[in-house]
């Protein structure tokens, strides 16, 4: 197998961080590899494919249309995660589109092989209903924060999870290595494209993060959290 089987590879809060080794051995033994490039649709909302797939890098950008027709960024999932577990498990078509950030490889695993997994593989049954458990715990935050905080508080307590999920220790801060629009940040914290391009000029002037080519870097998360209204992690 090409890629790396350690667990240091993927995050921790993602399935292959989460599962103890034969039971990640055992996953990254099933289905096919895959591999896309950027702007690559893996999966597509209202598709009646029934398959999983569980990355093993880069990055992709889950979407759905809302009623108005216009496509909302939900969220956003990187190597480690699976995507598609929703239709693999109760047949229902696709839910949201999967748009891939840059190249990434991936497993294509069929939505029998799971359903064998997950019975035979308690553990790999117990991390993913956890996963889908904080999903949804995520998605109910995020309508909360609606209504309690103003928009670049909700920006703030964004960035400071995408950074604790998915970012990386750098000389000089927290890179979170993938590119979000304003446009993609701006309907996941529900506010206006302009009101987000104000805050995030504010927080480079202020030097909390900084902005490259597909990338974001936090600068100082401590303040960062502070914004956000967030208790800072134990050291």
């Amino acid at each position: 197998m090409a890629v790396p089987i350690g667990a240091a590879q993927w995050p921790a809060r993602s399935l292959l961080g989460m599962l103890p080794l034969p039971a990640r051995l055992e996953l990254l033994r099933r289905g096919t590899e895959v591999r896309f490039d950027a702007g690559d649709v893996l999966l597509r909302e209202g598709w009646d494919d029934r398959h999983v797939l569980l990355l093993l890098s880069g990055f992709v950008k889950v979407t759905a249309t809302v009623e108005n027709g216009e496509t909302s960024l939900l969220a956003v999932r990187a190597g480690g995660d699976t995507v598609g577990e929703m239709a693999a498990m109760d047949g229902a078509p696709r839910s949201a589109t999967v748009t891939a950030c840059g190249p990434l490889t991936a497993r294509r695993i069929s939505a029998e092989t799971l359903r064998e997994l997950l019975l035979s593989r308690p553990e790999i049954s117990l991390a993913l209903t956890g996963i889908v458990a904080n999903r949804l715990r995520w998605a109910n935050r995020r309508r909360l924060d609606f209504r309690g905080y103003p928009a670049k508080a909700r920006l703030a307590r964004l960035l400071v999870e995408l950074a604790d999920c998915y970012g990386t220790e750098r000389a000089d801060g927290v890179e979170i290595g993938c590119s979000l629009t304003q446009p993609e940040l701006a309907t996941m914290v529900g506010a206006a494209e302009t009101t987000i391009h104000k805050v995030l000029s504010d927080l480079r002037k202020d030097r909390v993060l900084k902005t490259g080519y597909r990338t974001t870097t936090i600068l100082n998360l401590p303040r960062l959290t502070g914004l956000a209204d967030l208790t800072p992690p134990l050291p």
